[in-house]
């Protein structure tokens, strides 16, 4: 288990800023699944759903910005739990992009890939690897979504979203998996030790030109989009539905 308790670059977990937000809220005082749970928490809600600048930054760099994906919310996630001594490991996909229909409207939504770096981390609790990936929208997020669609239940894919229960996804920590992207999923890429060793092999979404143009413009106008979307569970902001399959 030695190599899924490493510490890497982009898994920064003595960094002065992560150093004291695990002292700050006591998570190696708890006990591991209350610790795990805490951290989990902590990533999904008081982290909020946005794009960064990269898939590839440091845990404390993400910490920083506030707020992340997928992939820059797992590496927080994966830094953290890491730090207290819980171990864990990444696992790669793509998902299609059409999961994120609604998202990412307009000139963003097309520069996108057909097929998106994904990926959720799992953490070895209990004997056993256990799949986290519900940690990647925060619950008002979350409820924006819903308030748009209050009439709709079952599948949904779409907004960031992918399952089968849109009105109960399992995205709570009860120490077994949790998911909210999964049926967008189009390829697996397997296990890694690491975010680094992953990113090293396959790369980040973009590069290039769209990679400059994405950090700079296209992003901010992305989480402009999200911001409205989260303000949807009061101001019920009407934007185009996509439901159903990816």
């Amino acid at each position: 288990m030695h190599k899924y308790l490493e510490e890497t670059t982009l898994l920064d977990g003595t960094h002065p800023q992560l150093v004291e937000l695990v002292r700050a809220r006591g998570w190696k005082d708890l006990q591991p699944y209350d610790a795990i749970g805490a951290i989990y928490d902590f990533v999904r809600n008081e982290i909020q759903f946005g794009y960064n600048a990269s898939d590839d930054l440091p845990a404390s760099a993400v910490l920083t910005d506030g707020y992340g994906q997928c992939n820059t919310k797992g590496t927080l996630l994966m830094a953290l739990l890491r730090s207290i001594g819980v171990p864990c490991r990444f696992h790669g996909f793509t998902i299609d992009k059409k999961l994120q229909r609604g998202a990412v409207t307009g000139i963003p939504y097309l520069l996108a890939p057909r097929s998106i770096i994904h990926s959720w981390v799992e953490v070895f609790y209990d004997g056993k690897w256990v799949n986290l990936e519900g940690f990647i929208l925060d619950a008002s997020y979350l409820d924006g979504v819903r308030c748009l669609f209050p009439d709709v239940e079952g599948e949904f894919c779409a907004y960031g979203i992918g399952t089968l229960d849109i009105q109960s996804p399992p995205v709570e920590w009860k120490g077994t998996d949790t998911y909210i992207q999964k049926t967008g999923i189009n390829h697996d890429y397997g296990i890694f030790d690491s975010p680094d060793a992953f990113y090293a092999k396959h790369g980040a979404n973009l590069s290039g030109l769209r990679r400059i143009l994405y950090a700079y413009a296209v992003r901010h106008l992305m989480n402009a989009t999200v911001a409205r979307i989260r303000k949807g569970s009061t101001s019920r902001a009407r934007l185009r539905p996509h439901v159903g399959h990816a």
